[in-house]
This record gives C-alpha cells, structure tokens and sequence, in this order.
C-alpha cells in the first residue's frame, strides 16, 4: 500500500462543510458532495455529486469508497446516517456536526482539526481560521446596540421561521435581534424550524422581516406578501450564505450581520 492510500478520502454531505474541508486545506481529499456544495466554485467543480442533503444516493456514495463522512444533525437525516453505518465493514466514520451557536465554529475547526490530524498544513490552516473567527466573534456584539424584534423567513408557502435555540437565531442575537417566536425548537426535529399560520398575534409585534435567499429564494415579488403578514415591520432581503452557514463562511457572515446592525440596511444577496 502506497502512502496516498492512507489518506482520508471524504464525503460531506453538507455545504457549509464541504466549503470548510477547502478552507482546512483538505480539498484534494473530498470524494463526493451534495448538489448544494457550490462554494468553492473552482474547489468543487471536479467533486463527485451524490444527491441532495436529504436525498443521498447512497449506492453512489458506497462506490466512492469514502473514509469520512460529514454529517449534521439539522441538514441530514437520521435513516441516511443509519444506512451508512449498516456498511459494516466498509463503513466510513461519520464525523457528525452540529454548531447551534456562532461560537461553536471554534470547537468545529477543531472537530475538524483532530479529525484528520496529520494532513500536511491543517494544523497551521486551523489555527488561522480559528484565530479569524475568535476575531470576529469577539467584535460582533450586542452591546451598545438596540434591540430588535426580528422574523426571519427561511420558506414561504407555507411561512417557516426560526426557533430561539437555532445558530440563525442566536447569530442574529449577537447584534441584539431577537427572533420572534420566542419559542425554542430542542436538539433537533422540526420544532426547531416552526411553520406560521400568518394569523399569530405576535406578528403585530415584529419590527423588522428578514428574506433569507436559502434554503429558499426570495425575491422582490414576496416583498409586498411578508409586508402584509407584518403591517408594522420593514422587510429585507438578506445573504442567507452568510448568516447561516458556519465554518469558514461565518467569518465573513460576522462581518456582514455587523454591518446590517450598523447600517440597518441589507445589501441584495449575492449571486
């Protein structure tokens, strides 16, 4: 066995993560991705897709013969990990995630970091990015700063907001934007996600509607529809990239909700 044959051949099955193993320097080690893994655009491009974060083809998968395969508790689900783990012996290990606060994005460099100790650069890449995050988390704070009651929209049709107890969430409070319901969601499931009905009297309360552009896309014709479901609120459209997804990504999605809070004003997410 040659030397390049002990090297961790990965899976992930979840963008975010796809984008953080390029980020650790460990790109030239991943296997397979999701549909949804764009970033890094050059990065990926040669990668092997393997479905969607819910739809895996798992006998594809199997094929790519992976070592590792990364997993979240919110984005995947439970029967696709347990259809892997039934491999048996040729099961990888499955390095599950799940950051439910931006400054879990310190402890899942390091998840990542011992994980795949070893690999030539990762420990130097590491300390950088966790070095980058501390930064930005230590200058993104409440303090100082209004509070406001916040709905943030992730789907329409029907109308799905965020639990107290989600990273959006809690990315969101670290600018003193409170989502409302103030309701939480619990480790996981869909309470985590709850669906609106539109008649909620505390809809009247909301100060401000944020329009994710993922998971789905809202665009200027779904203005006027969340204005309606909270007369009294100013609407945005927001980088739901940058709010949402952790890893790497949150370095620039600190900046960004700094700037929001500054400036009260959402630029048009990016293309």
């Amino acid at each position: 066995m040659t030397a390049s044959d002990d090297r961790p051949r990965i899976a992930s099955l979840v963008p975010s993560l796809t984008e953080l193993v390029f980020a650790l320097g460990l790109g030239d080690r991943l296997v397979a991705r999701t549909g949804f893994c764009v970033h890094p655009g050059g990065g990926v491009a040669g990668v092997a897709k393997v479905g969607g974060t819910k739809d895996v083809n798992l006998a594809k998968l199997r094929r790519l013969a992976p070592t590792h395969v990364l997993v979240n508790v919110d984005e995947n689900r439970r029967e696709t990990i347990d259809a892997i783990e039934a491999w048996a012996d040729a099961a990888p290990e499955i390095v599950v995630t799940h950051p439910r606060d931006p400054v879990d994005n310190l402890a899942l460099v390091d998840q990542l970091a011992t994980t795949f100790a070893g690999a030539p650069g990762l420990a130097e890449q590491a300390a950088a990015l966790r070095s980058a995050l501390a930064a930005e988390l230590a200058a993104t704070r409440a303090a100082g700063r209004p509070t406001r009651r916040v709905l943030y929209l992730i789907w329409h049709d029907p109308w799905m907001t965020v639990a107290r107890d989600t990273y959006l969430s809690r990315m969101l409070a670290r600018i003193g934007w409170r989502t409302l319901p103030e309701v939480t969601g619990g480790f996981a499931g869909k309470a985590r996600y709850p669906t609106l009905t539109g008649a909620e009297p505390w809809l009247g309360e909301v100060e401000q509607v944020l329009l994710s552009s993922e998971p789905f896309e809202f665009e200027d014709r779904h203005l006027a529809a969340a204005k309606a479901l909270c007369p009294a609120a100013r609407v945005l459209r927001v980088d739901g990239e940058l709010l949402s997804w952790y890893g790497s990504r949150a370095v620039a999605g600190l900046r960004y909700l700094r700037a929001l809070a500054d400036d009260n004003v959402a630029p048009l997410p990016s293309a």
